[in-house]
């Protein structure tokens, strides 16, 4: 069918196309964008004209992050830095780093951590862990028979690996654990290394293969591939202590006469401030996220570099601590669930692919440095915030900075 723009438009408007039909009728993805967003601006007496300018390719790269496209949206990208880092390899990375918000007053005061961070002689990062889980449900007849489908798949392990990973050339199944039962429903987490890609696809096409393999030798019916046991874009206990993604501590020991200097107050004053806001604080909450603000710059950074923003949930849980340490100030962020990629998913995007050049992380090989240097910017912006509530200037930096 050899329709233009308009005649496209009139059958969307009488229901003959369905909005999501449109690409069987334009001539590539940003006209299908283009004759979508007009449409809604007509039904929806509106004009997108910020919405409508983009220069993202919404032909190849962005077709495969988004459906029904209309356009995109602009969020200020600022930079921090540079931020200084000992690695474990005792490699030292020095670098600026985008961050994409609306929150005034954010950039500066993560950009203030990074200068107390350079001022102490770079920060520490450890990385623990790296894996991406997923966790079905299965249904048998009774508990005795969960109990053996458990036996089995523990037995078993080796031949359910090897079906796993036969879908992936990069994903590895380090373990099936734990495996939960609850009356006769079994729960097992599949937990997996994802190299540099996020893994999320990947570990759910490899678990769905490794269950057909499970159910065809059993008797017993898969419910659902992913239980909420795995878990998924929700804060949880079990990530806080099994980690998901990647699991971090990265630390630095700040001088006297740079708390001092720098952020305007003393070490025992930011040991207090942690103390009953991040650990008491948090606690008479019931809160998993012991800390600040660890999501501000999560979520800022995941704008900025093309990452799945449902993740900043994960990433903001975790444990901040500060210590006197003969005077000085010991100060650590420990992040056990941060997914993040540098292939694969929105680091595809143009934007994405800039801002982790900026930092030259972009693609295979670097996705531990590109972790480190999130985990040395929650660190900086936790620094920065926690000395602002030790000296009282909290209120004062978002008067004169983020009306």
């Amino acid at each position: 069918m050899d329709l233009n723009c308009n005649e496209i438009i009139e059958k969307l408007d009488s229901g003959e196309i369905k909005i999501h039909q449109i690409e069987k009728y334009a001539e590539n993805a940003n006209q299908a964008t283009d004759i979508r967003r007009k449409f809604i601006e007509n039904k929806t007496n509106t004009t997108l004209e910020h919405i409508g300018k983009y220069s993202i390719d919404m032909t190849e790269t962005a077709k495969k992050n988004i459906e029904n496209q209309i356009g995109t949206i602009q969020v200020p990208v600022g930079v921090v830095g540079p931020v200084k880092i000992n690695t474990e390899n005792d490699e030292v990375i020095e670098t600026y780093a985008p961050m994409a918000t609306t929150e005034g007053a954010l950039l500066a005061s993560v950009n203030r951590g990074c200068s107390v961070i350079r001022r102490s002689n770079g920060c520490s990062v450890a990385i623990l862990k790296n894996q991406m889980t997923r966790a079905p449900v299965i249904k048998t007849k009774n508990v005795h028979e969960a109990n053996k489908i458990k036996t089995w798949i523990e037995e078993h392990f080796n031949e359910i690996k090897e079906v796993a990973e036969s879908t992936t050339n990069h994903g590895k199944l380090i373990k099936i654990d734990p495996i939960v039962i609850v009356g006769r429903f079994v729960y097992p987490r599949f937990v997996y290394e994802t190299g540099d890609s996020m893994g999320m696809n990947m570990v759910t096409i490899a678990t769905q293969e490794a269950m057909n393999f499970i159910e065809n030798e059993n008797d017993i019916h898969i419910i659902a591939l992913s239980s909420n046991f795995c878990v998924d874009k929700k804060p949880s206990a079990l990530n806080m202590i099994e980690g998901r993604g990647k699991s971090i501590v990265a630390e630095v020991t700040v001088p006297k006469e740079v708390v001092e200097k720098t952020l305007k107050t003393t070490p025992e004053a930011v040991v207090e401030v942690n103390y009953a806001k991040n650990l008491i604080g948090s606690a008479i909450a019931g809160s998993y996220g012991y800390n600040a603000h660890f999501a501000n710059m999560v979520a800022a950074i995941f704008l900025a570099c093309g990452q799945d923003p449902a993740h900043v949930v994960e990433g903001s849980i975790g444990i901040t601590s500060a210590e006197n340490v003969d005077g000085d100030l010991y100060f650590s962020v420990t992040i056990p669930d941060l997914p993040v990629a540098t292939v694969g998913g929105g680091t595809r995007l143009e934007t994405a692919t800039e801002s982790l050049n900026i930092m030259n992380v972009k693609g295979s090989g670097n996705v531990n440095k590109f972790a480190s240097i999130v985990a040395s910017l929650v660190l900086a912006g936790e620094l920065s915030l926690a000395g602002a509530l030790a000296a009282g200037h909290l209120a004062r930096a978002h008067k004169e900075l983020g009306r």
